[in-house]
C-alpha cells in the first residue's frame, strides 16, 4: 500500500502518512527502513539529532524505488543555528545521507532565547534556491514564530512538524496553519508511553471499525489532514500503520477522540525548550 498525497503551497507533493526513523540507527534500523520503503512508505523523516542519518541513506541506497518517488526529511539541530552554520550543517546531513539533494528540510526547534531561527531560515530560502532542496519548512513552531518568519522573509514554511495526537489536537495551531496553507505533520502521533491506545473511545470504535487502535489513531491523523510519522521497528506493526486508507471515521468519531485532549505529553513548549 502507498499513501496518497497531499500537494504543498511550493507545488510540491507529501504523502499522507510517513515513517519515523529516531532510534533506527543500526544494521536492525537499516533493514527496518529499507522493509518499510518495500512496504509502500515513500515519506521517510530523520534529523541531524537522530544520528541516523547514514542508516537512512543506506537504506535508500538498497531500496529499488526510484529516488524521485521518495520524499526524504532531515532537520537542522539546535547548535547549527545562524545563516553560515545552516549551510554547512546542511551539507553534513546531504553527505550523511548521500543524496544529491533533500525533499524536505526542517528547522528542528525554534530556540528563541538564541534567536538566529530567521537567519536560518533565509539559509534555508538559500539551499531551495540552488535546487539543493525542494521544500523547505520548520519543526516545533509556535503561531508567533510563524508569523514572525512570514513577515522577515516572506517565505511561508510548507509544514510545520508538531507534537500532535488525541491528548493534544492543536486545534487553534492547526486553524492557523489551514489559514496560511501550510501543512501538518505529527510527530508522536500514537502518544507513545502513554495509556491512548487502550482510551475506551478509542477501543470502542476500533471495535467497530475492525481495525487495531493504532490504525484508529492514525486515521483520526488523516481525518484532521495532518500528516502522521509514526515509527516502528517491527514488521507487522509497520504495515499496519501505514493500511489506514479503506476506512474513514464519521466526524462525531473524529469529535469524540479529539475530545480525549488534555495537553502535551512531553513537556516540549517550544517557547522554552531547547534541543541543541
Amino acid at each position: 500500500m502507498i499513501a496518497p498525497e497531499y500537494s504543498l503551497r511550493d507545488g510540491n507533493t507529501i504523502p499522507a502518512l510517513g515513517l519515523g526513523t529516531y532510534g533506527l540507527d543500526d544494521q536492525a534500523g537499516i533493514d527496518a527502513i529499507t522493509a518499510g520503503i518495500a512496504d509502500g512508505y515513500r515519506l521517510i523523516d530523520t534529523a541531524y539529532n537522530y544520528g541516523n542519518e547514514e542508516a537512512v541513506g543506506e537504506a535508500i541506497r538498497r531500496t529499488d524505488v526510484d529516488r524521485s518517488d521518495l520524499v526524504i526529511t532531515t532537520k537542522l539541530p539546535g547548535r547549527h543555528h545562524g545563516f553560515d552554520e545552516t549551510i554547512a550543517s546542511f551539507e553534513e546531513s546531504r553527505s550523511r545521507l548521500d543524496l544529491d539533494w533533500v525533499d524536505l528540510y526542517l528547522i528542528h526547534w525554534p530556540l528563541p532565547r538564541i534567536d538566529k531561527f530567521v537567519e536560518s531560515w533565509r539559509a534555508m530560502i538559500s539551499l531551495r534556491e540552488k535546487g539543493l532542496v525542494r521544500a523547505i519548512g520548520v519543526s516545533n513552531f509556535t503561531q508567533a514564530q510563524l508569523t514572525r518568519l512570514i513577515d522577515e522573509t516572506g517565505v511561508v514554511p510548507v509544514v510545520n512538524q508538531v507534537e500532535l495526537h488525541p491528548y493534544f489536537p492543536q486545534d487553534e495551531l492547526r486553524a492557523f496553519h489551514d489559514e496560511h496553507d501550510i501543512r501538518t505533520e505529527s510527530w508522536s502521533p500514537l502518544a507513545r508511553r502513554t495509556e491512548l491506545l487502550a482510551e475506551p473511545t478509542v477501543t470502542e470504535i476500533a471495535e467497530t471499525h475492525g481495525v487495531s487502535p493504532a490504525q484508529t489513531v492514525l486515521r483520526w491523523h488523516v481525518e484532521l489532514e495532518a500528516v502522521p510519522i509514526p515509527k516502528s521497528s517491527d514488521a507487522a506493526r509497520r504495515r499496519e500503520n501505514l493500511d489506514v486508507f479503506g476506512f474513514a471515521l464519521t466526524s462525531e468519531e473524529v469529535d469524540a477522540i479529539s475530545a480525549l485532549s488534555r495537553g502535551r505529553i512531553w513537556g516540549a513548549d517550544p517557547e522554552t525548550h531547547e534541543e541543541f
